[in-house]
């Protein structure tokens, strides 16, 4: 992955955070609502994420040294569970406020120019949102990714406060700008969660996505026909690089050259198909029992082409 493209796409969601920060703390004290307040404080974890992703990007982006012989990549997940635990962290402070305020409702003013400014801030997330996306799922970028849905998720609790204030501004109930704002801290808590959940499982050294485990598989079984042999098949991912390696069965009477030649031959065909894999090869002669008897490894790699 590119460090300056990956980087400069931290920038965009720095920048837009930064004016989206300004435009609803404006709605908010325009109407003063709690759900316009939720909105303002949904968007200041959205600051502190993008620059914690700034900052994860950065790292991960140093090549490998002595002491990280793998590189740096697995930095992007303190991004992604940095992100969830401040989503969280923003829930519950949402919550409080909207539950004094249920408690004891306040008028609402100026909601239409509150409204106008809140729909603008919410038009320029779900850009960038989108934006965000599709560059994480090019680059393959967790730190991206998790910036755009959370940004996504920003959109759709923004929207949920504008129905509300807008109730509020038909009905004059409210108290429907607290429940409002309760349901935006339950939404934005599930999104938390999630993003936690992604973030420990790649950090336990989760296996590739099971249509890429699927393409390693093909390109082996081409392989397979020349009556090659392949076993213990594993795969973890870190950020945006994958980690694949395998055992490569061959007749005992080959050269060191020929079975050279063929591994180089894989993984190079691996490498059309998912770029930024790190691949290790084990080659052994064919006829060997020795060679049959890795068990646990076999296991593995049947309950990872299983999931």
């Amino acid at each position: 992955m590119s460090s300056r493209t990956a980087r400069s796409y931290a920038f965009l969601s720095i920048a837009a955070a930064i004016v989206t920060i300004a435009l609803k703390f404006g709605a908010y004290l325009l109407t003063g609502s709690v759900g316009l307040l939720s909105d303002a404080i949904e968007s200041i974890v959205n600051l502190v994420a993008a620059l914690i992703a700034l900052w994860a990007l950065t790292y991960a982006a140093k090549p490998a040294d002595a002491e990280h012989a793998f590189g740096h990549s697995k930095a992007e997940y303190f991004s992604s569970g940095a992100e969830g635990a401040l989503i969280v962290v923003a829930a519950i402070s949402i919550a409080v406020e909207a539950w004094g305020r249920l408690l004891h409702p306040e008028p609402l003013t100026q909601l239409g120019l509150g409204l106008a400014l809140s729909l603008f801030a919410t038009a320029i997330n779900g850009v960038v949102a989108f934006v965000l996306l599709r560059a994480g799922r090019r680059l393959r970028s967790i730190t991206l990714r998790a910036d755009a849905h959370h940004l996504f998720t920003d959109v759709v609790t923004s929207g949920g406060v504008v129905v509300g204030i807008f109730l509020v501004k038909v009905t004059g109930a409210f108290v429907l700008d607290s429940i409002v704002a309760l349901i935006v801290a339950a939404n934005i808590t599930w999104t938390g969660f999630r993003l936690l959940r992604e973030t420990s499982s790649a950090l336990l050294d989760a296996a590739l996505p099971k249509e890429e485990i699927d393409a390693i598989e093909s390109i082996l079984n081409e392989y397979k026909r020349q009556h090659i042999q392949f076993h213990a098949l594993r795969t973890r991912t870190a950020g945006n690089r994958s980690f694949v390696s395998f055992h490569v069965l061959v007749p005992g009477s080959w050269t060191v050259q020929q079975g050279h030649d063929l591994c180089e031959a894989i993984e190079l065909a691996i490498l059309r198909v998912l770029p930024l894999t790190h691949i290790t090869t084990h080659l052994e002669p064919l006829e060997d029992r020795v060679s049959w008897e890795d068990q646990e490894l076999e296991r593995a790699s049947n309950q990872q082409m299983q999931g």
